[in-house]
């Protein structure tokens, strides 16, 4: 198996094209998932501005066509075009050709079935593995590859008709090249915005910064808002699915301060739940409580969140990434959406974002530390520091590592998804319980490291 194992991960298969993702790779994963979804079935590909994506779409595309699947090429399209094209059309599944927020050398494929849920792990992804390794696929007459060009149009009327602007407003938008320069700036202004835009041209190179937005790729983006004197600021990631805000002052708005300002808004209009990752601050869950919803807390990760969406009817779901979940989109993850639904938001609002971001309460808190641990270690080690603060009496929740709280602070202990990693973070509601609590933490993580 060598290299090859470690492209497939918790959410999505991932690598660096030429080298552990090639052609024949992209044949073979199209075959293993044709025969993991089922001959005859019916699926949608696209797949984002990178320079890679169109032979491995082309590759892809033949490996499902050869196991029997009819399969739709709708282009390029963000992210979340691709889940809304599965459940609009009625779709078995689909595949988006995307490596999200890497660098440009990488490319992967996002697997989903019906109802545009995701293959991940533990929702199928170890037999589609499976089948990949073993080389068993479906043998049959080919399906048919279809093209269809009008999904981001479809997609574009769905979303415009659930949004309602009601007063001029200017955003500021970084695009970052990816393929939200297709789409994000027209529907701004069809919506009555006046959008600034910057690299918007669609680049697979991803030349002005990584296709990531984080403080530091953003830069440019808080001068613009500040110059411009923009209401908002807007930063999206590589293909559509993920953003990151700023306020009029050109600050980056935490992303659970975005969760409880969108909250407030669906909760208004007649109460339900809303999910949030277990990362969140203690503030969205008493904010959600204070507006009469129902919090729900969800392990870290879209497959988690969109199930718990689902089960729970809930009306909004985030995540302290910045995937933001809709239910009157299918529930699903949409930054193109929620950039759209937060200057709905504001042009309601008599406050200014800046104003609404100083007056919400905040609790002093670490960001997310890494600490580095072989993936065949990282989750034994978590289960033994699970077990050390059980048997100690703490009250810990373990629907994603081990989270130990109390009523003045909170840690969190989990194995990282994605890389040779445990991964902590904390907060609480004065600082020195904040270093108490982060040295309890630290203290353990090291010495089951030792081990």
């Amino acid at each position: 198996m060598g290299s090859i194992e470690r492209i497939f991960r918790a959410y999505d298969i991932r690598g660096i094209y030429g080298e552990d993702l090639t052609g024949d790779v992209a044949l073979d994963v199209g075959r293993a998932f044709g025969t993991y979804i089922g001959s005859g079935s019916r699926l949608v590909v696209g797949r984002d501005v990178r320079l890679s994506g169109e032979s491995l779409q082309k590759a892809l595309m033949e490996g499902l066509i050869s196991t029997g699947c009819n399969v739709t090429d709708i282009g390029v399209v963000p992210t979340p075009t691709l889940y809304f094209a599965i459940v609009h059309y009625s779709e078995d599944g689909g595949v988006m050709v995307t490596a999200s927020h890497n660098p440009p050398e990488w490319n992967g494929f996002k697997l989903c079935r019906e109802g545009g849920f995701p293959i991940a792990e533990g929702m199928g992804m170890e037999d589609v593995k499976k089948i990949f390794f073993s080389k068993r696929f479906t043998s049959t007459s080919p399906g048919e590859l279809n093209r269809y060009g009008e999904a981001l149009n479809d997609y574009a009327d769905f979303i415009m008709e659930r949004v309602n602007i009601q007063k001029r407003l200017k955003v500021a938008v970084d695009l970052g090249n990816g393929v939200c320069s297709l789409i994000v700036p027209r529907l701004f202004k069809s919506a009555g915005v006046d959008v600034v835009a910057i690299n918007d041209e669609p680049d697979g190179r991803f030349p002005a910064h990584k296709p990531e937005p984080t403080e530091e790729t953003l830069k440019e983006l808080m001068g613009v808002v500040r110059e411009e004197g923009a209401d908002l600021g807007i930063g999206y990631d590589g293909d559509g699915d993920r953003a990151l805000f700023l306020d009029d002052k050109g600050r980056i708005v935490p992303t659970d301060i975005t969760l409880t300002l969108l909250a407030e808004h669906y909760l208004k209009m007649g109460g339900g739940a809303v999910i949030y990752d277990i990362l969140s601050s203690t503030l969205v869950e008493e904010k959600i409580r204070e507006l009469g919803g129902k919090p729900i807390v969800s392990r870290v990760g879209r497959a988690y969140v969109l199930d718990a969406m689902k089960r729970e009817g809930a009306v909004l779901g985030g995540e302290t990434s910045g995937h933001l979940y809709f239910a009157e989109i299918y529930g699903f993850d949409d930054a193109v959406y929620a950039g759209l639904k937060m200057a709905e938001v504001l042009s309601k609002m008599d406050l200014k974002l800046s104003e609404f971001v100083d007056s919400t309460p905040k609790y002093p808190s670490t960001p997310v530390k890494s600490y580095q641990c072989p993936d065949e270690l990282k989750f034994r080690v978590v289960e033994e520091i699970t077990r050390d603060f059980r048997e100690m009496g703490y009250n810990i929740i373990t629907i994603d590592g081990v989270k130990v709280v109390d009523e003045d602070g909170w840690f969190l202990i989990r194995a990282s998804n994605t890389l040779p990693q445990i991964k902590m973070k904390a907060e609480a509601k004065t600082e020195e319980k904040l270093r108490r609590l982060v040295d309890l933490a630290e203290k353990k993580i090291k010495e089951k490291m030792r081990g």
